[in-house]
């Protein structure tokens, strides 16, 4: 099972922008220019580490939402997507959020029903993908 480390974007940068260029970007053609954001600085980082080489990654943004989840396409199903969303709720749940969210491309629903999350509102699209709104319930 893959090391998963929790750090900042000043750490995470070098790391975690290489595999979201590749997987978004390059594989779902996703305009470049919105890939990296204003709110990677203030969000907290997880990196997925497989004999010291980073191989996925996903980020806890302040208010509770999760996203940029992106492991390669190598590593995928694997459970390193599992591992990755459940050291950002642990760590939302350690902060005391009361609810986490995040936005699934279509093919992930199930996925993040796995985990606890429910479907919310309408299908929209986000960067010409499809997407539903999902949302989760914190102790």
């Amino acid at each position: 099972m893959p090391r998963i480390e929790l750090m900042s974007w000043e750490r995470a940068r070098q790391l975690a922008s290489p595999i979201r260029f590749q997987v978004f970007v390059r594989e779902q053609r996703v305009p470049a220019e919105i890939e990296l954001d204003d709110m990677d600085a203030p969000s907290l980082h997880a990196i997925a580490f497989e004999n010291e080489k980073a191989i996925g990654t996903g980020r806890l943004l302040p208010d509770g939402h999760i996203g940029r989840m992106a492991i390669l396409k190598e590593w995928r199903r694997r459970g390193i997507g599992a591992a990755i969303l459940k050291a950002l709720i642990d760590a939302a749940e350690r902060r005391g959020d009361r609810e986490i969210a995040l936005s699934a491309q279509l093919h992930a629903v199930e996925f993040y029903r796995t985990h606890g999350f429910e479907p919310v509102g309408d299908v929209y699209e986000e960067a010409g993908i499809p997407h539903q709104a999902m949302v989760r319930a914190l102790a």
